[in-house]
């Protein structure tokens, strides 16, 4: 039985968004050490963890312009070399800016541009049926990543130094390169071949901006609609609530409680595993069951898991701090594939992409502020408690928002 070419470029896809997870993987493990080298605060680091986040996520919107116009392919062979060449450049760093360069512009617009947009482009472009599947598999190329490499990367620092670390994430992402040239294709039609699943149906919301004039244009248009600005809010906190502060981070605060950093490490790894399963789940999920519901679900246990935090950390791992890591690894990207489908019903298959892509860069500008909140926090206080009390408190209210859409009529279904 003959393998639809859609599965294969869903593959290759996948193996180059687990890319931009190996460096999202080495953050919060590169806090301590490079403090301890070189004299930096946490506010520091925090901060060129904000810029990178930032850069992320504004590339975004511009990345799926990109694509548009230059192929995605092109776009993401280019990606892929800033994100070798920004990791391997720190290994030489001795200064603040030269953090600030290769981690937040250098590694931020390769990062920016494998983000979830692309995804999203690949899925549109290849897939009409199983797409809420797909999603969720690429939605779950981070927590691959996060599985695969955080352990590894823990050890390597911990016994080798950060900059084999860094070199090593480095040549992953120049390996990962030729497979996708060889393997990679742009859409069905460069094949003379159909989706997976047929032919795409017309969705309206007119057609995929080609220019950064026409992207901008895009945000123009889409910021008329309340639709837009429920999906950007309620995704700017499910970025302050993931990257920002469990990812960025969860380690050095396990660590304030006496944790060693292995053991945080390999806990986040945990988050991994169920991470992968629940956004999978949640793809599966968001083809069958009503995506406003599944976001209502989402950030309220989100929210409610979020308030236990401080009070389950601890020098060992207890069953309490247990559950914690499996629920919250469950829901850490599950609200991707019904955020992503929502903006396709919301605003049309052609511009859904962009549009999404200007949702996701608010989900990494809430990450970047929450990284450089909790940072600033940590840093005054010695403790990250506000921290996490301001992320469940604004999980709910991303819960109570997204019941607003239930009252605007989408495009399609």
């Amino acid at each position: 039985m003959r393998i639809h070419r859609a599965w294969l470029v869903a593959a290759v896809t996948f193996l180059t968004l687990i890319c931009a997870a190996a460096f999202r993987s080495t953050t919060s493990i590169m806090f301590m050490p490079l403090e301890m080298e070189f004299g930096w605060t946490r506010e520091l680091t925090s901060s060129a963890l904000s810029v990178n986040l930032v850069v992320y996520g504004l590339t975004a919107p511009f990345a799926a312009t990109l694509m548009e116009r230059f192929s995605p392919k092109r776009v993401a062979v280019a990606a892929l070399a800033l994100v070798a060449l920004g990791t391997g450049l720190t290994i030489g760093m001795t200064q603040p800016w030269q953090l600030m360069l290769y981690w937040g512009v250098f590694v931020g617009l390769g990062t920016g541009c494998l983000a979830l947009v692309f995804a999203s482009l690949v899925a549109n472009r290849w897939f009409t049926k199983r797409r809420g599947l797909v999603t969720g598999i690429f939605s779950a190329a981070y927590a691959t990543g996060q599985l695969i490499f955080l352990p590894s990367l823990t050890a390597v620092v911990m016994n080798q130094g950060w900059r084999v670390a860094s070199l090593v994430v480095a040549i992953f992402a120049a390996a990962v390169i030729p497979v996708f040239l060889l393997v990679f294709r742009n859409s069905p039609e460069e094949l003379g071949e159909l989706p997976f699943g047929g032919a795409q149906p017309e969705n309206g919301g007119g057609s995929a901006p080609r220019t950064a004039r026409q992207t901008l244009s895009v945000l123009a248009q889409a910021s008329r609609k309340s639709a837009f600005w429920i999906l950007a809010g309620t995704f700017f906190v499910c970025g302050w609530t993931t990257n920002g502060l469990i990812g960025a981070h969860f380690i050095p605060a396990a660590h304030d409680h006496g944790m060693p950093e292995g053991t945080a490490a390999g806990l986040l790894a945990v988050v991994g595993i169920f991470d992968f399963v629940g956004t999978i789940m949640s793809g599966w999920l968001t083809d069958r069951v009503s995506p406003i519901l599944l976001l209502v679900f989402y950030y309220g246990l989100r929210g409610l898991a979020l308030f236990t935090v401080p009070f389950v950390l601890g020098p060992s791992v207890e069953p309490p701090l247990l559950f914690f890591i499996v629920f919250y690894g469950l829901d850490w990207i599950a609200t991707v594939p019904p955020t992503i489908e929502l903006c396709r019903r919301y605003f049309g298959r052609l511009q859904s992409p962009a549009v999404y892509g200007w949702v996701f860069a608010s989900h990494m500008v809430g990450a970047a502020i929450a990284a450089s909140f909790a940072g600033s926090i940590r840093q005054a206080q010695g403790s990250y408690f506000i921290a996490w009390i301001t992320a469940a408190v604004l999980c709910l209210v991303a819960a109570g928002s997204v019941l607003f859409l239930r009252r605007i009529k989408p495009l399609a279904v």
